[in-house]
């Protein structure tokens, strides 16, 4: 992680020297460390370091796009053709990922980013103010609990795949890293630890988060994040309680179509533009012009809609997979091939996390438990049938089998295929569903700057 930390430390004194008004261009003493007392000195200052914390968050190389790109990509069996000349996603697609992997590289590079701005908010939140404290913590904790959440699923092994208390997860960072030397390497942690880490940064930001927040983490985003983490670690009663937590907090409600849940593409000929969230959105990752573009899209969208147009999505799945009239086999769109239309918008946001999957771990959840009274006071079918409707389906029964069907058919390439496939122990193809094959490998170069860090199993 040397070189790692030493980007974040450039980058931070850039943004001092933007934020410094008072001193002159050239009255910077030359330094090595950051010194907290100097990088954070006011509520502004604080609140400003938040906003480059979500817009690292937010990356094309961690949640805005990327990972859930290349894990959809360890997961594909027949639904994916791959034309593209990048060789890090052709490893991705034969499961033959090393260690040189560069995308894999910056996905670890960019979440230890976001946890390191998230960090420095936390070391400097008593500056400030009072009335925006609690929330600006909680927006803190929300970003690293879910980094975390993120980076333990992807480079550790599953939680399901032998014991999380030996298994090795990644490196549980809480304080700003500002100097590098070899006192400040760090070991991998557990993979429960890590969990435990996400579970209490996440559980902390919902009880500091407001109910609304514009387009920033509210305690939904939180609770949603956590039904999320819960259901991976399939403990189905803390699962049921988060989603339903967000169902009925009366904020969220599906949009219409089940395209009106992304964003819009532009029209032939007129250039993309950044839209709003949509209804269902519980939390998503902003894209401007300015900031960036959609990483879905890079690969996903066609040439026409901003994108390289080296994902093909098969007709041939499309059509085994939804049957005629749901209305999701409308998310597609010819474009001399066949792409997916959830991000055919260069610009648009990122969805992360939507209404209809809380509705689907609610329903999960119930289903596994039995309970006598179910979480929420639905019944999973009621639960099953709220996201089936609004594709137009009518829904009989509510079998874990069908549960599990709905969400392969409504979260389709948006990342969730490996880890769903991991954690009900689904083989992808003639791979074990807890092969080697299918965890990232642990940076080279983070192994050669870092002593302490251990390999991941077959590299």
């Amino acid at each position: 992680m040397k070189k790692t930390y030493i980007n974040n430390l450039i980058f931070a004194c850039l943004l001092l020297i933007a934020l410094s008004s008072c001193k002159k261009a050239l009255d910077i003493d030359p330094v090595d460390t950051i010194e907290q007392s100097n990088a954070l000195r006011t509520s502004k200052d604080v609140e400003g370091a938040l906003v480059g914390a979500y817009s690292d968050l937010g990356s094309r190389n961690f949640f805005g796009g990327r990972p859930f790109l290349i894990t959809d990509f360890l997961a594909n069996t027949d639904a994916i053709e791959w034309f593209g000349t990048y060789e890090e996603l052709t490893q991705a697609i034969n499961k033959s990922l090393l260690k040189t992997n560069t995308f894999v590289d910056n996905v670890w590079a960019s979440g230890y980013t976001a946890i390191n701005d998230a960090n420095n908010v936390i070391a400097a939140i008593d500056k400030v103010d009072a009335a925006k404290k609690t929330r600006v913590e909680g927006e803190a904790k929300f970003i690293r609990g879910a980094a975390y959440f993120e980076l333990v699923r992807i480079f550790g092994k599953a939680y399901n795949d032998g014991s999380p208390t030996t298994n090795l997860g990644v490196p549980i960072v809480l304080t700003p890293t500002s100097l590098v030397n070899e006192s400040s390497y760090v070991s991998r942690a557990t993979v429960s630890a890590v969990y435990n880490q996400a579970i209490a940064d996440l559980t902390d930001a919902e009880a500091k988060l407001p109910a609304t927040n514009g387009f920033f983490a509210t305690k939904s985003a939180a609770a949603g994040m956590l039904a999320r983490l819960y259901l991976q670690m399939s403990n189905y009663s803390a699962a049921a309680a988060a989603a339903n937590r967000v169902i009925t907090s009366g904020n969220y409600r599906l949009t219409p179509t089940y395209l009106d849940a992304f964003p819009q593409m532009p029209e032939s000929g007129k250039p993309a533009k950044p839209g709003e969230n949509s209804t269902e959105d519980v939390f998503a990752m902003q894209v401007t012009t300015l900031t960036g573009f959609n990483g879905f899209n890079e690969f996903y969208g066609s040439s026409t809609f901003g994108g390289r147009g080296d994902a093909v999505i098969s007709q041939d799945w499309i059509d085994a997979t939804y049957s005629a009239d749901d209305d999701r086999i409308n998310a597609f769109y010819d474009d001399g091939d066949i792409f997916t239309a959830k991000f055919g918008n260069q610009y648009g946001n990122v969805p992360v996390i939507r209404l209809a999957e809380m509705y689907l771990i609610r329903a999960e959840s119930n289903v596994r438990l039995s309970p006598a009274a179910p979480v929420g006071g639905q019944t999973p079918l009621q639960d099953l049938a709220a996201v089936r409707e609004r594709a137009g389906l009518t829904t009989t029964t509510a079998t874990l089998a069908n549960i599990l069907n709905e969400r392969k058919l409504e979260f389709a390439f948006e990342g969730f295929a490996l880890n769903d496939a991991k954690r009900t122990q689904t083989n992808i193809g003639n791979l074990a569903w807890n092969s080697n094959r299918l965890v990232f490998p642990i940076p080279q170069r983070e192994m050669d700057a870092n002593t302490k860090l251990v390999q991941n199993p077959g590299y």
